[in-house]
Formats: structure tokens, sequence, C-alpha cells
């Protein structure tokens, strides 16, 4: 009997030019890589910056994910190709309530995009999201004062805190495309890695807060939230948080 042949494996990278996206990036490429060969797409809203390895990609795809029509015009044509999408794309408010309508959006836009047609190959999503989940909506201003922490270190059968977070709001809609999908989440913490395009990157921001403060004559001291000095707290570099994903996320069926 012939043996069926294997799925060909293509990735959807949407927020390619994040700093664990390009981790993802390289990890897929790899002759060794897990389900390999991997053709990879990569989504960003901008143009790929000089410094991204961008002959890793196979297809640099421009796009808004909170357009719904221009999001569906460009990956529905791709939804009988694409198996396995990670989703590293983040867009940041202040209020907790705008970060999980933009953010469903987004992610809503693109899973509709590609499971629209019966074709659909997609077959895995990996989502990574962060310590907020444990913490609850830290920036808010309004809510921040509220917030009674799950006590470190985290683990992640923690039950939901009482708060708005669009964690729950991605995890929700991943969960209901379960009957056609498997999925993944990652919570990392602090993600340390070279990308200039990555809106939470705490070496461009301590460079940053070095150079006024060395300019301003200001002593160099402890800037962030007291939590921090309390509790306890881990950081990853971005091929760290890369490889604990691409143990966990690919299904072949």
């Amino acid at each position: 009997m012939e043996q069926a042949k294997p799925r060909q494996a293509v990735a959807l990278i949407v927020g390619v030019t994040g700093m664990v996206d390009v981790a993802i990036t390289e990890a897929l490429k790899q002759p060794t890589a897990l389900g390999g060969p991997w053709t990879v797409y990569g989504v960003s809203r901008l143009s790929l910056p000089t410094w991204f390895p961008s002959s890793l990609l196979d297809k640099h795809i421009m796009l808004d994910t909170l357009n719904q029509h221009q999001t569906h015009e460009i990956l529905a044509p791709l939804s009988s190709q694409i198996t396995h999408v990670f989703w590293v794309a983040i867009q940041v408010s202040e209020s907790e309530q705008v970060c999980i309508s933009l953010n469903s959006t987004m992610l809503s836009n693109v899973l509709h995009a590609l499971t629209y047609s019966p074709n659909s190959k997609l077959i895995n999503v990996t989502l990574q999201t962060g310590t907020k989940q444990y913490v609850g909506p830290v920036f808010d201003p309004t809510l921040s004062t509220q917030l009674i922490p799950h006590d470190s270190p985290f683990i992640e059968d923690y039950p939901r805190l009482p708060f708005p977070s669009f964690y729950h709001a991605l995890e929700d809609i991943l969960a209901s495309y379960s009957k056609s999908l498997t999925y993944s989440i990652h919570r990392p913490s602090i993600i340390i890695g070279a990308s200039t395009r990555s809106y939470f990157n705490i070496p461009l921001t301590l460079a940053v807060y070095a150079l006024v403060c060395k300019h301003q004559n200001y002593p160099f001291r402890f800037v962030f939230q007291s939590v921090l000095l309390s509790r306890s707290c881990n950081s990853f570099d971005p091929w760290g948080v890369c490889a604990c994903s691409c143990m966990i996320y690919i299904t072949f069926v």
C-alpha cells in the first residue's frame, strides 16, 4: 500500500520582526527543524528592517491585520497552504479595553481568513502572551490600582484574575476554533533580545533611560514597578522562548 505523503509544513509568523519571531524564523529554517522542511511566510505592518534576515523568509507579507478586508484579500488565497500560525503580534494601549479590542480584531481577522475556505490546511496555532496572565493589566492606569496578583513563582493552572485582559480574549478566540485546530499558549516573562520593532524590549528601554540619565546627570535608579522588587522574576532570550514553542506546537494528523 502506498504511504500517504507527509503534509508540507507552511508557517505563517504574524509579527515577524519581533524578537521571538526572528528566532522562530531562524529555527524553522534549520535542517533539523521538527516537522520540516518548512516554508515560512512572515507578516508585518511595515517593510522589513535592514537588519532582518529576509533570505530566511519564503515570502514577506506587508499587512495591517486590523483591516478585515485587506487581511481576507491577502491571506484567504494562502489558506490552502498554511498549516501553522505563530502569533506574536501585539497592539499596545494603556487602556486594557482598547488592547482587548485591537488584539482580538487582529487575531479574529487572520483566523477567519485562513479557515474561511473548506480547503483550509490550518491545523495549529501557537500563541505567545506573557505573565500579565498572572499579575493583571499592570499598565492600565485605572485597573492597575486594584490588582491583587498571584504569588510567584507562577503556575500555569492558576485561575484567571477577575480583571479584563486581552490575553484572556485571545485564548477564548482560539478555544472557539478548538473543533477544527489545535493550539498552544506560551507565557514567557521578560524577553531580552535584539529588535527595533518590539514594543517591550528591555535592553532598548534601559539604553535610552541610561542615555537620558547620563545627559541630564541623573542617578541611574531602578525604574520598574515596585512589584518587581518584592517578587521573583525571570527572563529569557528569544531563542529560549522559541525552543519551548517549537517543542510543543507541531501537530500533524
